[in-house]
């Protein structure tokens, strides 16, 4: 009896140990040549090419609010002619006034004591001066504000003709996948986090 117990026994730890060869060869033979299909990144589906522009919106641009409308955001080009009708009314009364001045002390300067400008007969001709040049300053910052102004109408159209196609939506998600990582001593199991928006 006790040796056919023992007989069995022999038989049940063979039959373990060559299904566990089996299980640990077979796993060493996916470590050395691991599934092309588990280590391959996954692939996207290739987007058409849009015919937008950056560059045409840039160049549509030159002419003020025309790169807005070719970027679809019409609204924003009275936006844009507001500003410059703005600083154009700015522009044309720093510099009319900047004009005035300047006349008055100059003949002032030629005719000692005389007075030419209607309101301002008793300014000293220092002060005169003085409202040359703060009239001046002001004309000239008009000038580089409006300067400005036309550079972020070209930086506007530029930037969101190349966002034109960026897609905003509120189909974001999560997702946690498992995966084999290749490492010196074989796959081991990782988990992958995935955002997709």
């Amino acid at each position: 009896m006790k040796g056919i117990l023992h007989s069995r026994l022999l038989r049940l730890m063979f039959c373990v140990s060559v299904v566990f060869n089996f299980q640990f060869s077979t796993f060493n033979c996916n470590a050395q040549q691991p599934d092309s299909t588990l280590l391959r990144p996954p692939t996207t589906a290739l987007q058409p090419q849009s015919s937008h522009s950056a560059n045409r919106a840039l160049l549509l641009s030159l002419l003020p609010g025309a790169g807005q409308v070719y970027n679809r955001q019409a609204w924003k080009v009275p936006i844009i002619y507001g500003a410059f009708a703005g600083m154009g009314y700015l522009i044309h009364y720093n510099y009319t006034r900047m004009d005035m001045f300047k006349t008055e002390y100059l003949y002032r300067v030629n005719n000692p004591g005389e007075r030419q400008l209607e309101g301002y007969e008793s300014y000293p001709d220092q002060n005169i001066y003085n409202l040359y040049n703060s009239y001046n300053r002001n004309f000239q910052l008009m000038v580089i504000i409006t300067v400005g102004i036309y550079a972020l109408n070209l930086i506007d159209a530029y930037v969101f003709g190349h966002l034109f196609d960026f897609q905003i939506d509120d189909n974001l998600a999560m997702s946690l996948s498992p995966s084999l990582a290749p490492l010196p001593t074989g796959l081991h199991p990782t988990l992958g986090l995935t955002f997709s928006f």
